[in-house]
């Protein structure tokens, strides 16, 4: 599946600000970049570094004082690999390489330790694997709302199991919270979302299981509005701490961004019942 996918950053800047952005596709083999542009308005230098374990590629920008806009644009080919749900099985803890273990820890925006009880109540009784996480984002799906405005940048998953209402944001850390009290290694991914209304940047989860193709990463996502194979993948952490769009170091002002994903001709990105498993 080939995308054509972007932002457009509009930033007021009243003081010197350094930013730091990831909002470049991150590269893997099921996910190629075949054409690709960033365009700083005024124009300044760009400083790079790409994250070794999640491949997150990150931006540190130096602004003057004034209007400063970045615009982002790429052409991505998807080759998501598609499994049986039923065949994706749980791994553990016995087994889990070590390299996974901070992903199953309570995190700033994911305590775990204090939503234990919640998830072992509700999805003790799940089948293992690929099923039980699949239950824990059908349950936030149906019990918390999807409401904007209603949470800010200091929500945690605890509050949102309290208040039962969030954003994409809010979904995935209470995702990834619940998945961890059950002992399954799980990430917070941020993302271009195919089939997302109105576009934006989007969170989902991917949590790390024992599919037919060995352990790895499988993406869901707990608020159902995005196709899942059709997800390219921008930043990857324990949080949304770890893979914030933009942190800017100064006093600016935001002005509204604008994010696209669009299908090329001939191709659309699924809803699939199958599990999507992600190469990273």
């Amino acid at each position: 599946m080939d995308f054509t996918i972007g932002c457009t950053l509009p930033y007021r800047v009243k003081s010197p600000t350094s930013f730091v952005f990831n909002i470049e596709a991150v590269r893997h083999p099921g996910q190629v970049i075949t054409a690709e542009t960033l365009t700083l308005t005024p124009d300044a230098a760009v400083e790079r570094w790409t994250m070794p374990e999640s491949g997150n590629r990150y931006l540190r920008i130096d602004a003057a004082p004034g209007p400063f806009t970045l615009d982002y644009r790429a052409e991505v080919t998807l080759s998501p690999v598609l499994e049986a749900p039923e065949a994706v099985t749980e791994i553990p803890a016995k087994a889990l390489p070590l390299s996974v273990l901070p992903h199953l820890w309570p995190s700033r925006y994911c305590q775990s330790d204090k939503l234990n009880r919640l998830a072992q109540r509700t999805f003790g009784a799940e089948t293992p694997g690929y099923a039980r996480v699949n239950a824990v984002c059908n349950w936030i799906h149906d019990n918390v709302d999807y409401v904007g405005g209603i949470s800010d940048e200091m929500t945690s998953a605890f509050d949102t199991a309290t208040q039962r209402a969030g954003v994409c944001r809010d979904f995935a850390h209470l995702a990834i919270a619940l998945c961890r009290a059950l002992g399954i290694p799980t990430r917070y991914v941020s993302a271009y979302a195919h089939r997302l209304e109105p576009p934006d940047f989007h969170a989902v989860i991917e949590a790390y299981l024992d599919g037919p193709s060995g352990f790895g990463w499988y993406l869901f996502d707990p608020t159902r509005k995005a196709a899942p194979d059709g997800l390219v993948r921008i930043g990857i952490g324990r949080d949304a701490a770890e893979v914030a769009f933009s942190s800017p170091f100064g006093d600016i002002v935001y002005d509204k961004p604008v994010v696209w994903i669009e299908p090329k001709r001939g191709t659309v990105g699924a809803v699939t019942t199958q599990a999507v498993r992600a190469e990273l």
